[in-house]
């Protein structure tokens, strides 16, 4: 069956690949640098070109990272997403943090500018801020990230605040408290989500996910890697872009290989019965 998961689409009509890459902890080592370099450029050539990262991240090494990996590849192509520290999230540092974030990508725009997690510079500063950048072309839209429901239903009254064009959180199979009320309140919305450590960190945030026998089995029946079969959950509803990290080449390739499985209903029901999704209001995971 073909997966028609490929593409999610947001509020602003702009298609996105369901699949991106993640930059966290990369371009902090020197001696994996090419290691790195190759992996996402591996990625990019698969289809994986939504690229995310962070000024936080390495103090802005992974900007600079890939930066150099995308020298050569057509600009339009790509769909480049960096968020700004809370404290900087204000008119007096915002401007000068997206100036110093396009340097370092060596680029005119960002497709996307996420607010990192909320601090205490006003929603509506923020806002203000982004729209700002809009107009002046150094953004093309912006979002959120680490935002639960409260945060989301606050920034929605603030004005121009439901611009917002995606709300970037943790979710993997054993972490899916946004599917209470968050995911819902997003799809009421029309907002997708964008899930950071989709693979729960290669399994390290959830001890025994890549050797459980029901995702083993489901992987085995698509002769494909448990990665594609967590990938492949997160990314079931065309509402979610999973954006896995990884300095390792095979992987990034593999990673790409999610698209290609469509989970059957018996096999999501037997993932629900193996990792219940929550019955009340859990904390929103952050790591």
């Amino acid at each position: 069956m073909e997966n028609k998961n490929q593409c999610v689409i947001l509020p602003d009509g702009t298609a996105v690949p369901s699949l991106g890459q993640g930059t966290w902890f990369l371009g902090e080592q020197k001696n994996r640098r090419k290691e790195e370099l190759d992996s996402l450029k591996a990625g990019i050539s698969a289809g994986m070109t939504l690229l995310d990262t962070a000024e936080m991240y390495g103090d802005g090494k992974a900007e600079e990272l890939l930066s150099e990996a995308i020298q050569g590849v057509d600009r339009s192509s790509l769909f480049l997403v960096s968020k700004v520290y809370p404290h900087n999230a204000g008119r007096k540092n915002i401007f000068k943090s997206c100036d110093k974030t396009l340097e370092r990508l060596n680029t005119d725009y960002l497709d996307l500018y996420l607010l990192h997690w909320r601090g205490s510079i006003p929603l509506s500063e923020t806002v203000e801020c982004m729209e700002q950048l809009k107009k002046e072309g150094k953004i093309r839209r912006w979002g959120v990230s680490n935002f639960d429901t409260a945060d989301m239903k606050e920034l929605w009254s603030v004005k121009g605040g439901s611009n917002c064009q995606i709300n970037q959180v943790l979710y993997h199979v054993a972490s899916r408290g946004i599917e209470y009320d968050l995911i819902p309140w997003m799809d009421d919305h029309k907002v997708p989500v964008m899930a950071y450590c989709p693979l729960a960190q290669a399994g390290d945030l959830k001890q025994g996910l890549y050797e459980n026998p029901v995702l083993i089995r489901i992987a085995d029946a698509h002769h494909c890697t448990v990665s594609n079969v967590l990938l492949a959950f997160v990314i079931r509803n065309n509402n979610v872009v999973a954006i896995p990290r990884t300095g390792n080449k095979d992987h990034a390739l593999d990673n790409a290989k999610a698209w290609e499985v469509v989970l059957t209903a018996d096999e999501l029901m037997e993932i629900n019965q193996a990792f219940p999704a929550p019955v009340r209001k859990t904390f929103l995971d952050i790591v």
